[in-house]
């Protein structure tokens, strides 16, 4: 009798209710009782495409080699301090019985038509895949995908007019002006800065006009220290004001609360980003120094925003996509990715039922020094990127000192996403112009690499030199922008002595939501006995033409019935089951994940029944009552 008492029944399972909205209606025949199988529509290689091939076939394998290989020979590495000699013989023309005056079909590549020279072939293609912008793809499974990522690098232009090269010089200018503003006002601060890989900021800009583009609502975030603090302030609205507020030691949050985060690094963000009158909601979640634990947080936190926006598996029409309006975007640190188990776990978890949240944009800021181990020991493989291909992920090498190809590479990771749902990958070479913070000394360690990267001039410095001698700059817009945002930060640094923390947290969705009283002495968790009952009965109930397994019908079945009948000896799976049934008569939706959940470790849950002639899976709980608003997601 002392589960279905007054007190306590659903202590249970408060730790697996779910953060999950009421009032939320459900298609009885989608979704939460089984996930709705990924459609991939495998178009076949256009028949003219093949012929080509055929008749070209020499050509035609020089062509795949350079897909398969030209990423080899690319000038990725902005601080090649080593200057290696980059021999591809896979791309070595006597292999495929080719000279350079013989000619060729130049339709073996997309965009392309007309015969020219095979030397004029290899123009081409050294210019697409061998330059500062590199891709690996055709390790992909499907030839459809492989088809469309040569056509989208090969035939599709992706022109950037002055304008938006303006707009991107006086973000790095910014970016550069807040890193160097702290560098002189609080030199002591550990900021993780984002120099010598400034074009980061690229990345997000261009990620602002995609996702208003595709009607995208909302974006997860998930982001390392790296370059953290000159994305919040220069592009995703945080208050510098805020940032000095808790770099001099004082709380972020009202001092009643009594809450705090450690560092600013630390620091979460959720901003609404208005392109062309459409608003974006980035939110960003809270990073420990254990960095990459944050990113399957943020996938989480995208799953449950799918589910609040009823759209793909909790969608009642057919035709709505995991991701349609929720976008996660995962940065990366680059020896951390490739170490941390996290990583391999989470891409294992991304194409998986009821985990499945249309793929993740990743950039992986590869600044090539791991804490301060050099990049030829940080790992067996040739890229940090490698992990990527557990998944059959494709991944772009753009060279950071190259901003528009910056652009490039997000146009066309995010246009792979859009189109298959399916994770891709940025790896983001640039350099980290300190060591791992701004007090630590990197020559150490690496000493010819930071000779290098102290002699050089800055991304940002270079780019701006770029569209001055174009003319697409002067020297006075450069010092212009520099003024006005150095001004704006001093203004801000001046303000942040009176400062007043404002209240972040328990907004939107969880206004109605509010601080724990001081003293909880009670909780009235208890729920109706008869009900109860009801709720017992209604979890070991199937339809009659279910072919339910024999030891469950004549054990688990039979002998809850027994157990709710007598009152007593009552088991933890029916204290379960009784738990989760109160919370869905409730109206709120429970979840439960993670290997044979609906089974039971031992063999002793069986919240889902599994057909043994078909298959075909049953929740008894989720037809606890006809008109049911909430169900349990196993």
């Amino acid at each position: 009798m002392w589960l279905i008492s007054k007190v306590g029944v659903r202590q249970l399972v408060r730790w697996k209710e779910c953060c999950i909205f009421n009032r939320v209606k459900y298609h009885s025949g989608l979704g939460i009782f089984g996930h709705r199988p990924r459609t991939v529509n495998e178009n076949e290689t256009p028949k003219d495409v093949l012929v080509r091939r055929y008749e070209n076939s020499r050509a035609a394998a020089l062509v795949d080699a350079y897909r398969r290989h030209g990423h080899l020979k690319a000038s990725i590495d902005n601080v090649d301090f080593r200057n290696e000699q980059r021999i591809v013989k896979e791309l070595n023309l006597e292999r495929y019985g080719l000279k350079t005056g013989d000619p060729v079909d130049f339709g073996l590549l997309y965009g392309y038509n007309g015969q020219k020279a095979v030397g004029d072939l290899i123009q081409e293609l050294e210019l697409i895949y061998c330059g500062n912008i590199s891709y690996e793809f055709t390790h992909l499974e499907s030839e459809t995908e492989r088809e469309w990522f040569a056509q989208r690098v090969e035939g599709t232009p992706d022109p950037i007019d002055m304008d938006r090269r303006r707009e991107i010089a006086a973000e790095l200018l910014r970016g550069q002006a807040w890193e160097k503003f702290l560098a002189v006002k609080l030199p002591a601060v550990k900021r993780f800065s984002g120099e010598g890989a400034e074009s980061l900021l690229t990345i997000f800009s261009t990620l602002f006009r995609l996702t208003s583009a595709e009607n995208i609502e909302y974006v997860t975030l998930a982001l390392p220290h790296r370059g953290k603090l000159s994305a919040m302030v220069t592009l995703l609205k945080c208050p510098p004001v805020k940032l000095f507020h808790k770099f001099s030691g004082r709380m972020e949050f009202p001092e009643e609360t009594g809450a705090s985060c450690d560092i600013a690094l630390h620091f979460s963000l959720s901003s609404d980003i208005n392109v062309n009158n459409k608003t974006v909601r980035f939110s960003m979640v809270n990073n420990p120094s254990h960095l990459e634990i944050a990113n399957p947080v943020s996938m989480g936190k995208a799953r449950s925003k799918q589910l609040q926006l009823l759209e793909g598996d909790y969608s009642p029409h057919e035709s709505s996509r995991l991701g349609d309006k929720v976008f996660n975007v995962q940065f990366h640190g680059d020896a951390a990715f490739a170490g941390q188990g996290v990583n391999q776990e989470s891409l294992m978890m991304s194409q998986a039922p009821h985990f499945d949240i249309g793929g993740s944009f990743h950039v992986v800021v590869n600044n090539q020094v791991g804490f301060t181990l050099p990049a030829d020991r940080r790992g067996s493989s040739r890229y940090v990127t490698d992990v990527a291909k557990m998944i059959a992920a494709p991944v772009i090498h753009v060279n950071a000192d190259y901003p528009e190809l910056v652009a490039k590479a997000t146009n066309i990771a995010f246009e792979y996403r859009q189109k298959f749902r399916k994770d891709v990958f940025i790896d983001y070479n640039c350099y980290r112009r300190w060591g791992h913070n701004e007090m630590d000394e990197p020559t150490f360690t690496s000493p010819l690499l930071y000779r290098l990267i102290q002699s050089r001039k800055s991304i940002t410095d270079l780019y701006a030199e770029k569209l001055i001698h174009e003319g697409i700059l002067k020297e006075d817009d450069v010092k212009y922008v520099i003024a006005e945002y150095t001004a704006f930060l001093q203004k801000e640094l001046d303000a942040s002595s009176t400062y007043k923390p404002e209240v972040s947290y328990f907004q939107d969705q969880w206004s109605k939501i509010g601080p724990a009283p001081k003293a909880v002495e009670t909780w009235d968790t208890g729920f109706d006995t008869e009900e109860l009952k009801m709720v017992g009965r209604v979890s070991v109930t199937y339809p009659s033409d279910f072919n339910i397994h024999t030891h469950l019908a004549r054990t688990h079945v039979k002998n809850r019935l027994k157990k709710l009948s007598d009152e007593k000896n009552l088991d933890w799976a029916t204290a379960e089951a009784l738990a989760f049934g109160s919370l869905l008569l409730e109206g709120r939706h429970v979840r439960i994940s993670g290997e044979d959940v609906g089974r039971g470790t031992f063999s002793h849950r069986h919240v889902m029944l599994v057909d043994q002639q078909n298959n075909k899976l049953h929740i008894p709980l989720n037809h606890i009552k006809e008109d049911q608003k909430a169900f349990l997601e196993v």
